[in-house]
């Protein structure tokens, strides 16, 4: 077995790839359809363009599988933006130290409001996020402030720069459950391109995270592409389906979730390399659920209200709502110019608890709340739903 998935990596040709997963034909497509467990040519068969026709059937076994793993519950979660300094220089993030922005780290007293503000909203998972500023807002910084944010939240995962194992075993003694870490790209000619300055260039301290993350012991790991940022998201994300499979095979303990960001608007942003379209994702989704039943796949604000409402009763299990990407966001009146992205359902919580309520599903603001019970009140009333 190699020693970390970058070795793995390197078995994969990027042009060869997408030959081998544009021709897949309607009947392969079936075959995966119809496939008690997929492989990785059923997974690339479902990711083609072959399988457009078969967005239906698709999604119907998808929502089979979810239902089943997961019944009709759809869990919570909101980013807290904690600081949108960053010592990086990438093409197509608001956060980018080239991008003429005000720069702002939260301190004890804002860390305070911001976490009384969510706690109000009634979400009991949070999801830290910085820009990637090693020196200001580094260990030091987590050291200081994570058990003070953790006593607040039923669970804690944050999206920050790579760090080293020890670092995260460390975090993990102090209330750390999980960790996002995106590749943006699996193509490194492409990654190269739109890394120009800053700890981030390094493709593969990057790719290796998700290994640190395991050998570290962390219990839940986070993946993703930046869909649009290569030009072929198909390869990307079939790329991003091994890197799965090797993770849940070498590092059996932790659990995963999938997300699924594409390009938005940002200052300084750029075009997407390769457009999917909201069927495309559908379909991406889907094919996701059929590989991997049991992992958590996960929406943030970054899709619209409406896309949202359609996609989650199929194979979503995880959401954000009501998420703010600039720092201080939710205590205080802060300027959209602070912003990582510009989300795209704007929807308040209660809102999106509602329409997820009205598809027949059950929001879900800490996940042991059915034997635990709850001390605050969620802002919306929830019936369990029949099984």
């Amino acid at each position: 077995m190699a020693d970390d998935f970058r070795e793995h990596l390197q078995q994969w040709d990027w042009d060869d790839l997408q030959l081998r997963i544009n021709s897949k034909t309607a009947r392969d497509v079936e075959n995966a359809l119809n496939a008690e467990k997929l492989t990785r040519d059923d997974f690339m068969a479902l990711i083609s363009p072959a399988a457009t026709p078969y967005l239906e059937p698709l999604a119907q076994r998808a929502q089979q599988l979810t239902r089943q793993r997961f019944g009709n519950v759809v869990s919570f979660y909101v980013p807290l933006y904690l600081s949108n300094l960053c010592a990086n220089d990438c093409t197509y993030c608001g956060f980018s130290m080239s991008n003429q922005l005000k720069r702002k780290t939260l301190d004890s007293e804002e860390i305070e409001r911001e976490c009384t503000a969510i706690k109000a909203l009634g979400f009991e998972h949070l999801l830290l996020v910085t820009g990637e500023h090693q020196r200001k807002v580094g260990m030091d910084y987590f050291r200081q402030h994570i058990p003070t944010i953790r006593r607040h939240f039923s669970s804690l995962m944050m999206e920050v720069q790579p760090l080293a194992q020890e670092e995260y075993a460390e975090l993990k003694t102090l209330g750390l459950d999980g960790v996002l870490v995106y590749q943006e790209t699996y193509h490194l000619a492409t990654y190269q391109r739109h890394h120009l300055r800053g700890q981030k260039q390094d493709f593969n301290w990057r790719l290796a995270t998700a290994d640190r993350l395991g050998r570290a012991g962390i219990d839940k790991i986070g993946l993703g592409a930046l869909i649009g940022l290569s030009n072929s998201w198909r390869a990307d994300c079939y790329l991003l389906a091994e890197h799965l499979l090797y993770l849940q095979q070498t590092y059996w303990q932790s659990r995963y979730s999938i997300s699924f960001p594409r390009l938005r608007p940002c200052t300084g942003g750029i075009e997407p390399a390769s457009l999917i379209s909201e069927p495309q994702l559908m379909q991406l989704i889907c094919a996701f659920r059929l590989l991997a039943p049991d992992v958590e796949l996960s929406l943030s604000t970054r899709e619209s209200s409406f896309f949202r409402d359609h996609v989650v009763p199929v194979a979503i299990n995880s959401v954000s709502a009501g998420s703010k990407t600039q720092p201080g966001g939710y205590a205080d009146d802060v300027p959209p110019q602070l912003e990582q992205f510009e989300p795209h359902d704007s929807r308040t919580p209660l809102q999106v608890a509602q329409a997820i309520q009205a598809a027949g599903l059950q929001p879900v603001w800490k996940d042991w709340d059915d034997y635990l019970g709850r001390a605050a009140q969620p802002p919306v009333t929830i019936t369990r739903q029949p099984q």
